[in-house]
C-alpha cells in the first residue's frame, strides 16, 4: 500500500470514529447533566469536518507535478494544516465561553455513568492517537500529524472531563459546576495542541532547516556512487510527503560533461533507489582538482 492510500484509510478511520463519538458525547451530556461531556462532543464535531480538511489535502497534495506546478501540490498539505488549527482554535474559544456560562448558570449534578462513558471514550481515543499518529510518521503526512493531535487532544479534553465529574459526584451539592471547570482547562489545552501542530507547519511553508537526519543520510548513500568523491551543500524542502534536494556533488575536473550528466543521473538514480521519501532531485556537480 503506497503512503497515500496508506493516509487516506487512516483519515477515514478518524471521521468514522469522530462521528459515532460525537452522537455518543452530545447524548450522554444531554441526558447526563454534563457539560464537559457536550463541550467534548463540540470538540469532536470539528474533528470531522477537520478530518475531511486533511482528507482534501492529503488527495490533492499527492497529485502529480504539471506546467503550473513544476514541483508537484505537496504544499497544500501545510497549508491544510493550518486551517485543521483553525478548526482546533475555534472549537476552544467555543468550549471556553460555554464554559464560563454553564459555571455561573445553576444546574444539576451529572449522572454517575457518564464517568463509565468518559473512561471508554479516554482509551479509544488514546489508542486512535498512536494509530494515526504511527501512520503520519510512516507517511511524512503533517496534515495526518494535524489529526492525530486531534485524537490526543480529544482524549485530555475527555481526562479533565472525568475528573470535574468525579469532582462534583464526590462533594455533591455546591460542585456543579466542577465539569464546567475541566471543559474550560481543556479549552486551554487545545489552543497548546494547536500552537504545536501549527509551527511545524509554518516551518515547512518557510523551508525551514530541520532535516539534519535525512542530509546525513542522503551524504553517506551519495558517496557509495562510483565517481562521487564527496558532497558539499545540500538543501531540503518538505511538500507533502516528499522532500525536494538540492544537492552539490564533487566529481573529478578532468572528466567530460558527458560523464558529469551521466554521474548526476546515476546518483539520482541511486538516491530514490535508498530513500524512497525523494521527491525532485537537483545536482550540481563541483570539481575536484587535487591528485590530477
Amino acid at each position: 500500500m503506497n503512503k497515500e492510500k496508506t493516509a487516506v484509510k487512516t483519515t477515514y478511520f478518524s471521521i468514522i470514529g469522530n462521528t459515532i463519538l460525537a452522537v455518543s458525547k452530545f447524548l450522554a451530556g444531554y441526558f447526563g447533566n454534563s457539560y464537559a461531556l457536550i463541550a467534548d462532543g463540540i470538540e469532536s464535531t470539528t474533528d470531522i469536518f477537520s478530518s475531511f480538511l486533511v482528507l482534501f489535502g492529503i488527495k490533492y497534495s499527492s497529485k502529480p507535478a504539471d506546467k503550473n506546478h513544476p514541483y508537484g501540490h505537496g504544499r497544500a498539505e501545510p497549508l491544510v494544516t493550518f486551517l485543521v488549527v483553525g478548526f482546533l482554535i475555534t472549537s476552544a474559544t467555543i468550549i471556553a465561553y460555554q464554559s464560563i456560562i454553564h459555571i455561573v448558570t445553576p444546574h444539576e449534578l451529572p449522572k454517575p455513568y457518564t464517568l463509565i462513558f468518559l473512561a471508554i471514550i479516554i482509551i479509544w481515543k488514546e489508542i486512535s492517537y498512536r494509530i494515526v499518529v504511527k501512520k503520519s510518521k510512516e507517511t511524512n503526512s503533517s496534515a495526518l500529524k494535524a489529526d492525530a493531535w486531534h485524537h490526543r487532544s480529544d482524549a485530555i479534553t475527555s481526562v479533565a472531563a472525568f475528573i470535574g465529574i468525579s469532582i462534583a459526584l464526590i462533594f455533591g451539592k455546591g460542585y456543579e459546576s466542577a465539569d464546567g471547570w475541566a471543559a474550560l482547562f481543556a479549552s486551554g489545552f487545545i489552543l497548546y495542541n494547536s500552537y504545536l501542530i501549527f509551527r511545524p507547519a509554518l516551518g515547512e511553508i518557510m523551508d525551514e532547516h530541520l532535516y539534519d537526519d535525512l542530509i546525513g543520510e542522503i551524504r553517506k548513500v551519495s558517496i557509495t556512487v562510483p565517481g562521487i568523491i564527496d558532497t558539499e551543500k545540500c538543501f531540503i524542502r518538505k511538500a507533502g510527503m516528499q522532500y525536494h534536494v538540492d544537492l552539490h556533488a564533487t566529481v573529478r575536473a578532468d572528466i567530460s560533461v558527458k560523464q558529469g550528466h551521466d554521474l548526476s543521473h546515476k546518483l539520482k538514480d541511486t538516491l530514490r533507489q535508498e530513500i524512497p521519501d525523494l521527491g525532485h532531485i537537483l545536482i550540481h556537480t563541483e570539481p575536484y582538482e587535487q591528485n590530477l
